[in-house]
């Protein structure tokens, strides 16, 4: 792993200095702040992720700003721009601008995209000569909550090894020499989301019009609501649009792709072909039929791989998933012949997995979908696209589909809050815990599974059982999850 020592310029005006430890701050130079971090890794399954004014602060956001614009500089073949956008979170403005500040003190250019889709960074990042992207946003969190999050130069989510490297240096680990002798500058790029606008609808405008179909769209209060309701009109849809302004206050709450209801209600009302739901950032979508029922992302996946299988676009018949996907999606994919493996939770190693195998489609269910064909990360508005062509061409509804698919197991998933992140992290140390999943796995055999783990983005362990029936599965969930919180909560 490489780290740095760094020598830069004084913010004053002042001689170079050289820094090493987190909490040694050097006067008249940019030298880390003593920032009380957590003991556990600052870097979840989607980037930094916390409560702003505990984990996520101006002076945290200014470090991870400069480490990261020290640790992209150092492994550019040239050294380009960083693309930073926010969502609608209060919170984004000043993490933005301290993050931009951090950035131009490594010396990087900034191009500033204001509110956005974590979408939209990814993609940019891949098709300029940017070294990275960063987007500011908290996906389906709390309005309270907010995050960072990193991609390389290919418009990936950063490895495992460059977040280490960052994380290093905000602990003060740091041991290499990087010089940086000119401070980059900050520019508001808006208009770059035109590109973005047009990378959508590219594939699908000479093959199909929406044109005839009634869509509803509920934005989140988030990142989308200045793009994908003109998106859809454009390729020719009937839209109506729930939650579509952007207010820090409202993002996520009760609406989106983690609360289905007003839009399942707003189909039912206005006899529409289909509704989507997007979290805060847009790199999810979940759907909702013509009759108002889920469609979550197993369906998606599901629907969306039985289209390019039939036009040969899909290398063996393989679709990557995660640990969390429904047994009865993998059985009825591998019953007609299809190939099917399981990930970690968390779409970066869905990602991994489909460039280690050569997979064009990846995901999870909680609808992160990921199709090389049309782009290198989740995109919720692409994926939503994506799904309304195939339902316009079938020359079916949404709901037959999805009737002529695959009958999902019973799966009950609950959320057992604990506040303590090293608790949080360290669960698997719990014996009373380890013995409790053992007894129900033998107890189900190979007509469950069982799925505990840490939440990578919230102060949460979950708990998800899966049975062939409801009662069984219902029974197991309530004895882990009182476990659960009888020794962690």
């Amino acid at each position: 792993m490489v780290s740095f020592v760094t020598r830069t310029p004084g913010i004053h005006g002042g001689s170079t200095s050289e820094f090493e430890s987190v909490g040694k701050v050097i006067e008249g130079s940019f030298a880390p702040s003593s920032i009380a971090l957590p003991l556990s890794p600052l870097f979840g399954t989607d980037g930094i992720r916390g409560r702003v004014g505990e984990l996520l602060s101006a002076p945290l956001a200014l470090q991870v700003g400069f480490w990261t614009g020290l640790v992209l500089r150092s492994h550019a073949l040239i050294t380009g721009p960083v693309i930073l956008g926010q969502d609608s979170r209060n919170s984004s403005d000043m993490l933005a601008m301290a993050l931009s500040a951090g950035l131009t003190a490594a010396g990087l250019e900034v191009w500033y995209l204001g509110l956005c889709p974590t979408p939209a960074i990814a993609y940019l990042t891949s098709v300029t000569n940017a070294v990275g992207g960063v987007m500011i946003s908290a996906s389906h969190n709390p309005p309270e909550d907010n995050g960072i999050k990193i991609f390389g130069s290919d418009g990936g989510k950063l490895s495992k090894q460059l977040q280490g490297e960052i994380e290093a240096g905000l602990r003060g680990l740091a041991t290499s020499t990087v010089n940086v002798s000119n401070c980059g500058r900050h520019f508001s790029r808006p208009e770059l989301l035109a590109d973005y606008r047009e990378a959508l609808k590219k594939p699908l405008h000479n093959i199909v019009s929406l044109q005839g179909m009634k869509i509803v769209l509920d934005l989140a209060w988030g990142a989308a609501v200045g793009l994908a309701p003109s998106v859809f009109k454009e390729m020719g849809a009937s839209v109506i649009s729930l939650h579509n302004k952007a207010n820090g206050d409202r993002i996520n709450v009760n609406c989106g792709s983690t609360h289905l209801e007003h839009l399942q209600i707003a189909v039912e009302e206005h006899n529409a072909d289909m509704g989507f739901a997007f979290d805060g950032d847009a790199d999810r979508v979940l759907a909702v039929d013509n009759t108002g029922r889920t469609v979550d992302g197993d369906y998606i996946l599901y629907l969306w791989g039985q289209g390019l299988k039939e036009k040969q676009q899909l290398p063996d018949s393989l679709i990557i998933s995660t640990v969390m996907s429904n047994l009865g999606f993998e059985r009825a994919w591998k019953k007609q012949g299809g190939n099917f493996i399981r990930t970690a939770v968390g779409d970066q190693y869905v990602q991994a997995e489909m460039m280690r195998t050569g997979a064009m489609l990846g995901g999870e269910q909680s609808g992160h979908i990921l199709c090389r064909h049309y782009g290198f990360t989740g995109d919720g508005l692409l994926t939503a696209l994506h799904i309304a062509a195939l339902v316009k061409t079938s020359g079916s509804s949404l709901s037959e589909m999805v009737d002529q698919s695959f009958q999902t197991y019973p799966q009950l998933l609950q959320n057992v809050r604990v506040e303590d992140r090293d608790k949080r992290i360290g669960w698997k140390d719990c014996q009373a815990i380890q013995q409790a999943i053992a007894l129900a796995e033998a107890a189900m055999g190979d007509t469950g599974r069982i799925l505990v783990r840490a939440s990578g983005t919230e102060p949460v362990i979950r708990v998800m059982v899966e049975a062939e029936s409801a009662e069984i599965a219902k029974y197991w969930t309530s004895e882990l999850v009182s476990k659960v919180g009888e020794h962690l909560g």
